[in-house]
């Protein structure tokens, strides 16, 4: 069955409300419109259809690699599409929402969803947008993406949006360029499934504003916030007086441990020097006894060095390019767990 293309003025009071609930039929049949938000124009989809989900993404020609955020009414609405909300992402969503920020989350595993291959997650935003606010209050949560064909510039204007998606599309949202001022920026997105969160695309909103609110945020390198890089490291002056108090506090430590008596700290005065020469002799007996163990004990063996055993101990396994070597005929050696 062959569907007209409706294209609605939304400036127009009149057509305003006729195209808003041209919208909602349609959204409720799993077809896809395009509507304006803060950055650019989207197209829009049921986000719990999984048939206009899949409308959504062969209009764009883009695969299931690639699913599609879903746009919210207001704050309260996350909670109910995702979880484990970790508090720096309500931080970001109070100050930056309405606004050009999405925030990916783990997705609420008992929603009946399809957007593509999520791994588990999900990516939401509140545009600052009216027109779009009013139909996403009437519709719920939304699946939108650009309205363009991947790969090509994302569309200011509906016109601009009919100009590449024509007839896929069954209803056509006109409010004018947008973003209202300025240049034609995607939302920043950042992914607050990772500790410290990062951004994954950068966009409307710089990653500087972000780290007013999220000073640990990483950039879309990985990398940290500099300025906070350099107020970890401690100067060179700092670290010697740390050094220093250091080694105080273990010489005070010391001293305190230290028995009363002068006993520890001096030597007896009146001690026998015979004491000494008796230990001196002793030290040369074993000398003695050790170099007459070497010459006289069994050869040591290739094998043994190479293995790094002493004579008549166990052999210990060695690696080579061959394989293994073992000091014992056998070619079996004792491992070391």
């Amino acid at each position: 069955m062959n569907h007209v293309t409706s294209r609605f003025d939304a400036r127009d009071s009149q057509q305003l409300k006729a195209g808003l609930e041209a919208a909602r039929d349609a959204l409720a049949q799993n077809r896809c419109i395009v509507m304006p938000t803060d950055t650019v124009y989207g197209i829009a989809a049921d986000a719990f259809s999984a048939q206009a989900v899949a409308t959504l993404l062969a209009a764009k020609g883009r695969g299931r690699n690639m699913p599609p955020p879903v746009l919210i009414p207001q704050t309260a609405t996350m909670d109910g599409l995702a979880i484990d909300i970790p508090a720096f992402a309500r931080d970001l969503a109070a100050e930056f929402w309405p606004g050009a920020l999405t925030l990916i989350l783990h997705a609420q595993p008992s929603l009946t969803w399809d957007l593509g291959e999520t791994r588990g997650t999900v990516a939401l935003r509140m545009p600052d947008d009216e027109v779009a606010r009013q139909l996403l209050r009437s519709t719920g949560p939304l699946a939108v993406s650009s309205a363009n064909r991947t790969g090509h510039p994302a569309a200011a204007t509906a016109e601009a949006a009919f100009g590449q998606l024509g007839e896929t599309v069954e209803v056509y949202l006109e409010a004018g360029a947008r973003p209202i001022a300025g240049e034609a920026l995607s939302s920043t997105i950042v992914d607050c499934t990772l500790t410290p969160p990062r951004v994954v695309r950068a966009g409307a909103i710089s990653v500087e504003a972000l780290r007013v609110v999220v000073p640990d945020l990483l950039d879309t390198d990985g990398q940290p916030d500099p300025a906070l890089t350099v107020d970890a490291a401690p100067s060179s002056d700092e670290s010697g007086a740390g050094l220093e108090q250091a080694e105080a506090d273990v010489n005070d430590a010391a001293a305190e441990a230290l028995p009363a008596s002068d006993d520890f700290l001096l030597p007896d005065a009146n001690s026998d020097s015979d004491s000494a020469e008796a230990e001196a002799e002793a030290e040369a007996e074993a000398d003695a006894d050790a170099d007459a163990d070497i010459a006289s004990g069994p050869a040591t063996t290739h094998s043994d060095a190479k293995s790094g055993t002493s004579p008549g101990a166990a052999p210990v396994e060695t690696q080579n390019r061959g394989g293994t070597e073992s000091g014992d005929a056998a070619g079996e050696s004792a491992r070391t767990p």
